[in-house]
């Protein structure tokens, strides 16, 4: 017996639907639509009696699967066993969820069908040593559906897809071809993000500097007379340190877009540190400081608002971090502000990374191993700070 469902596809997953083609790469945009498509093609090789994964870099993201595979599931009259993460199909066909965090788990079964789900943040090992293997007795397809992550191995399969080769194509199929995602939507989306981002995340592409966070960096810089801003609204960011860490001190203008000063110490004594954030309140008139408020910043923060400073603190998380950066990098992607030459914060800038956690998906934001970010988050508090003024967005 085979079930039967109408899962209508908009026409590029009719196109990958229809296509020949054993091994398929699809670089997708977000919102492309590619879970509904992957969906569908296990279904509809379990309804015809055939052995279906759906395989995700880690458990938690094989969720985004097998929540609409188990509710179809149970639409279709087939078994569900939730523990398993299986569907068994009136046919006799299955569906299974699994995830890659362990590759040597997926070794075994024979497969007619498998959809790497965000295969790019999934091991090249999960593929070559485990799936392609599964796939060989049964002669059995491939489908891979990701978001771009740089040149990785998932790159160099898509350009399997570009040549004649008719068992392999690959499509790069940016956001917009989804027609129920409103343009406008993306429009914003454009306008709103750092243009790195918006490339990989919305237009599907591969960017050779994956990693590289800041762009016409030194387009923004200037060195000489910061100019006079009596009157102006003045604010700072700070990021503390003591030790192996420094203290960087962004003090700039709201009014100019301009930074106007900078400092930076480190191995000082905080009561010392105080001193000279109080020192560089008063000799720039600051209006507003946002501080870092992790482990030891907010007992300073405390003390400085005790001596009548206009301090605010900022919990730096996982969640608040990657906007507060995205913020600073289209700040310097747009050339709104100036900023103070100098070789330490700019090379910092410069040597920040973007990485992408292979469990959760998310950007993470960071120096290099052995380096310093210091400067790079007080400039970033010292954007946010400006934003609450209106003047760029917070």
């Amino acid at each position: 017996m085979t079930a039967t469902l109408d899962i209508s596809l908009h026409p590029s997953q009719y196109a990958a639907h229809i296509s020949p083609a054993r091994f398929r790469l699809l670089a997708c945009g977000r919102r492309w639509g590619k879970t509904r498509l992957g969906v569908n093609e296990c279904i509809d090789a379990a309804n015809k009696g055939g052995r279906a994964w759906w395989v995700a870099p880690s458990y938690k993201m094989s969720e985004v699967g097998w929540r609409p595979l188990h509710k179809i599931g149970n639409l279709l009259g087939a078994e569900v066993r939730k523990g398993d993460r299986q569907i068994i199909m009136p046919s006799g066909g299955e569906v299974t969820v699994r995830s890659a965090d362990n590759p040597d788990s997926l070794r075994g079964e024979g497969l007619n069908l498998v959809v790497m789900d965000e295969c790019a943040f999934i091991s090249e090992a999960a593929w070559t040593d485990a799936i392609r293997p599964a796939l060989s007795d049964r002669l059995g397809r491939a489908i891979f559906i990701s978001t771009p992550k740089g040149r990785n191995w998932f790159w160099r399969l898509f350009q399997n897809g570009l040549g004649d080769d008719p068992d392999w194509r690959s499509w790069q199929l940016p956001t917009g071809d989804n027609p129920f995602i409103d343009a406008k939507e993306i429009e914003a989306a454009r306008r709103d993000l750092p243009e790195i981002i918006f490339e990989q995340e919305y237009l599907a592409q591969f960017l050779e500097s994956q990693g590289a966070v800041f762009r016409n960096v030194r387009s923004c810089l200037y060195s000489g007379d910061p100019g006079v801003h009596a009157g102006h609204t003045i604010v700072t960011g700070i990021d503390w340190g003591k030790q192996a860490d420094f203290t960087a001190i962004s003090i700039g203008c709201v009014d100019c877009k301009t930074e106007i000063a900078i400092d930076r110490s480190n191995q000082i004594d905080y009561a010392f540190q105080r001193a000279r954030i109080g020192q560089l309140a008063s000799q720039y008139s600051v209006t507003s400081i946002l501080a870092e408020s992790n482990a030891m910043g907010e007992p300073i923060i405390e003390e400085l608002q005790r001596a009548d400073l206009p301090v605010v603190g900022f919990q730096t998380t996982a969640q608040s971090k990657p906007p507060l950066i995205e913020n600073l990098a289209l700040s310097f992607e747009r050339e709104e502000w100036r900023w103070v030459d100098d070789p330490i914060w700019t090379g910092e800038l410069e040597a920040f990374e973007r990485k992408i956690s292979p469990i959760t998906g998310r950007s993470a934001y960071s120096a290099p191993d052995g380096m310093h970010d210091d400067t790079v988050i007080a400039r970033a508090l010292m954007l946010r700070a400006a934003g609450s003024y209106g003047v760029y967005f917070a």
